[in-house]
């Protein structure tokens, strides 16, 4: 933990970098929740609006190669201010984008700069928090962003009603600007101790930017877990509305209810997953344990996820997409907190950065596939069959390829 700062204000420059998060992650729900809208204007199929979504996932995950690079060079307050800037102007683009490859253009842009907040997250993360309470940083981060992501299908109509889709990611361009000026000045007088070296931790050579870190087992371990678990996240988080209006017969004004429950049921399952590491850690379970307990039993709440193509219920299908959620945001949990215990902190943006871009990847896939399978007829059954196992698959694969490590001091 950097040791000028005290424990609340810790969390407080914390919670101040996940709200920015918020308005980080807002385009994605208004993207997908106007999806009609937007269709119209632009005359745009299910295979159109599945290319787009590829397209933002593709350069978010090129741009990882990058930022992880550079947030490890240059710290977390330095970071903090270049990213939130960048995607925050990003996002006030839209507001001039007229033709659909105007829209193209700036969802490309948005995508770049949005790969800051990941590796940012779990940088700060282990910059400020000792290893018992960086799962339970981790699961407090995602609840607040999840928070806002249950806010946003209830009041992002109300903003399109206004100002149409553009003034909507305007608005988060605008907040982003808001919150980075209250992080500055709650960060004010801060020594960040980011580049703190564990010796025994070390990745060879740390000179080159991603040799040393490419060569790693345990990097390769972590990124093909998550690329894996990435990929049903993308899934759900570009296509959950679609899946309501075919399946539920929803309309765009009826998805904020079960749009809020599922995103609730993420963010309360970080948290829980957080909370339960902690106490396990405090029990004198070993981090490598705990992990591994968190990601097997999160694994397993996902894998019945088929099983709601057969539920005919709105509230039952609503419960158990929140439960899915949380199942994912558990495992993703424990994938990060890997992270923190077996990467030294001045790889820690490299590593995070280069298991999204490969999450990303994943993400590319899922998305583009969707949209070819849905406009083929071939509806969600095989989509979901793949998302019910690919959680189980990345367990194992953590399993089997991660060498015996000794775990970062605080």
């Amino acid at each position: 933990m950097t040791s000028s700062l005290s424990r609340s204000r810790a969390w407080l420059l914390f919670a101040l970098l996940c709200a920015a998060g918020i308005f980080n992650a807002m385009d994605r729900p208004i993207i997908a929740i106007l999806k009609p809208d937007m269709s119209a204007e632009f005359g745009w199929s299910d295979a159109d609006f599945g290319r787009l979504a590829a397209v933002t996932q593709f350069a978010a995950a090129l741009s990882y190669l990058f930022t992880g690079w550079m947030i490890d060079r240059l710290g977390v307050r330095r970071s903090m201010v270049a990213g939130v800037t960048a995607w925050s102007l990003a996002a006030a683009v839209h507001g001039w984008a007229m033709t659909g490859w105007q829209v193209v253009a700036a969802r490309v842009g948005l995508g770049a700069t949005e790969a800051v907040q990941t590796p940012l997250t779990i940088k700060t993360v282990a910059t400020l928090f000792g290893p018992r309470l960086r799962s339970l940083a981790i699961g407090a981060g995602t609840l607040i962003g999840a928070a806002g992501t249950i806010t946003l299908p209830f009041f992002i109509p109300v903003l399109a009603a206004a100002w149409g889709w553009r003034g909507a990611l305007i608005f988060a361009g605008a907040g982003g600007f808001v919150v980075l000026a209250l992080w500055w000045i709650a960060a004010r007088g801060v020594v960040f101790d980011d580049a703190a070296e564990d010796p025994a931790l070390d990745y060879a050579d740390g000179a080159a930017p991603y040799g040393p870190i490419l060569l790693e087992r345990r990097t390769w371990a972590i990124v093909v877990a998550k690329a894996l678990s990435d990929a049903t996240w993308w899934l759900l988080n570009f296509w959950l509305p679609d899946f309501y209006r075919r399946e539920l017969g929803l309309s765009t004004e009826q998805l904020g209810l079960p749009l809020a429950i599922a995103f609730l049921g993420s963010g309360l399952g970080a948290l829980l997953a957080g909370w339960v590491s902690g106490r396990l850690m405090a029990r004198g379970w070993a981090p490598a344990r705990v992990r591994a307990a968190v990601m097997l039993v999160s694994a397993l709440v996902v894998a019945p996820v088929p099983v709601i193509l057969r539920i005919d219920s709105y509230w039952a299908v609503t419960v158990m997409m929140g439960l899915v959620l949380a199942g994912h945001q558990g495992f993703s949990l424990s994938i990060f907190g890997t992270i923190t215990d077996v990467v030294p902190r001045s790889k820690v943006g490299r590593v995070t950065a280069f298991g999204a871009f490969c999450g990303n990847l994943g993400g590319v896939a899922i998305v583009w596939v969707t949209g070819a399978v849905l406009s083929a007829g071939g509806g969600y059954t095989p989509l979901f069959v793949f998302a019910g196992a690919s959680y189980l698959l990345g367990f194992a694969w953590l399993r089997m390829m991660m060498p015996a490590v000794p775990r970062a001091k605080a």
